[in-house]
């Protein structure tokens, strides 16, 4: 039966890494999509978000059933809690990317994004999917010390994220409504993918040491 726990366990952190990479996938996709206004590359995004969730149901019902069949303690039980909140802020991670996508959807053929903040999005996309490539090694390795490279890039992301609102706030904003609720919605989108992130990131340190918070967010 040890065997066959064991066994489990194993599969249930192949899934979580599975499902990490799938994320990262959707984010890099739905960055293109979104920067050169690629409809069928976003309609790839889309669509694939539904293996994600499948993959997060099926990692979901395993965890649970090793619960029920298993009775689990100590590190063991902090393994399978930990991976049900990790998968749910991975599957969120995923819808994150697929409403980046269907931004990109909606806008065709125009840009989503005005020329004077292009840059800022791309710096917000290029740490998302960083902190994803990040993620799925630190699922894999246990490396705690990804965890501050992963902090820092969140905590740059939450600047360029309100760098973007005091850019709309100013009086010399001259970007029409709809483009200003897209690009609100596209930075909240980014800014949440970093921030559930983070959140894994925090559930591995706790995996792995037993502590809650073990580094804090600035990395030090």
């Amino acid at each position: 039966m040890r065997k066959v726990f064991q066994a489990e366990l194993h599969q249930i952190g192949e899934e979580l890494t599975q499902i990490s990479q799938l994320v990262t996938e959707a984010m890099r996709k739905a960055t293109l999509a979104f920067e050169g206004a690629d409809i069928e590359l976003a309609q790839d995004v889309i669509a694939a978000d539904a293996r994600i969730d499948f993959l997060q149901n099926d990692l979901d019902e395993r965890a649970i059933d090793v619960l029920a069949l298993q009775g689990p303690v100590a590190s063991d039980l902090r393994m399978i809690v930990g991976s049900l909140r990790m998968s749910a802020s991975l599957e969120r991670m995923g819808d994150l990317a697929r409403h980046i996508a269907q931004l990109a959807r909606l806008r065709y053929p125009a840009n989503v994004v005005p020329e004077a903040m292009v840059d800022t999005f791309r710096e917000m996309a290029q740490l998302d999917i960083r902190i994803s490539e990040q993620l799925s090694e630190l699922l894999e390795t246990r490396n705690l010390e990804m965890s501050k490279d992963i902090y820092a890039a969140n905590n740059r992301i939450n600047e360029l994220h309100a760098g973007v609102f005091k850019s709309i706030a100013s009086p010399d904003w001259d970007v029409p409504a709809v483009s200003t609720v897209d690009l609100t919605l596209a930075s909240r989108y980014f800014e949440r993918f970093a921030d559930h992130g983070v959140s894994v990131t925090r559930k591995v340190n706790y995996l792995v040491t037993g502590e809650w918070h073990p580094l804090s967010e600035s990395g030090v």
